[in-house]
C-alpha cells in the first residue's frame, strides 16, 4: 500500500494518480491539475474532439472529462504513461485494425503520451456519435 503525503488516502499503487482536494467541476479545472508533461496531449486530445464533436456539451463524468450530447460520447483521463480514451467497446472493435499499434481492451483506447493520433481520435468520435454507440 502506498500513503500519499499530501491527502493519507492509501492506494494499491506506488505514486497512485489522484485527486487530493475538490475533484475537478471542468475540462479546464481537470487539465490544469495535471502534470506539466501531461497537460499538452490532453489539449491536442481535448482540441481534437471539440472539431470532430462541435455541438458536444463538455463535462466531467466519472471524474474525467467527457464529451456529451444526450449521452456520454466518450471520455478521456490521464494516467501515468497514457491517456485513456473511452469510446465503448463496439468502437474499439470497429476501429481495431487501426488500433494495432495500441494497448486496448474491451472499452479503453491506451494512447502513449507523445503519440496522439489526432485524425483517428476525429473518427472514432465522429463514429460514436453518429451511429449511438457511446461510453
Amino acid at each position: 500500500m502506498w500513503k500519499c503525503p499530501i491527502c493519507g488516502r492509501e492506494f494499491k499503487n506506488t505514486e497512485q494518480s489522484h485527486y487530493c482536494s475538490v475533484k475537478p467541476k471542468t475540462i479546464d479545472e481537470y487539465i490544469d491539475c495535471q502534470e506539466t508533461a501531461k497537460k499538452a496531449d490532453l489539449c491536442l486530445i481535448r482540441e481534437a474532439l471539440k472539431e470532430a464533436l462541435p455541438e458536444a456539451e463538455e463535462r466531467i463524468s466519472w471524474s474525467m472529462p467527457t464529451f456529451w450530447k444526450r449521452h456520454n460520447i466518450l471520455h478521456f483521463a490521464a494516467a501515468k504513461k497514457h491517456i485513456g480514451l473511452y469510446p465503448g467497446p463496439a468502437a474499439v472493435e470497429v476501429f481495431s485494425e487501426e488500433l494495432k499499434n495500441y494497448r486496448t481492451d474491451k472499452r479503453t483506447i491506451r494512447i502513449p503520451y507523445g503519440k496522439v493520433d489526432t485524425d483517428l481520435i476525429k473518427r472514432i468520435a465522429i463514429w460514436c456519435y453518429e451511429t449511438g454507440n457511446h461510453a
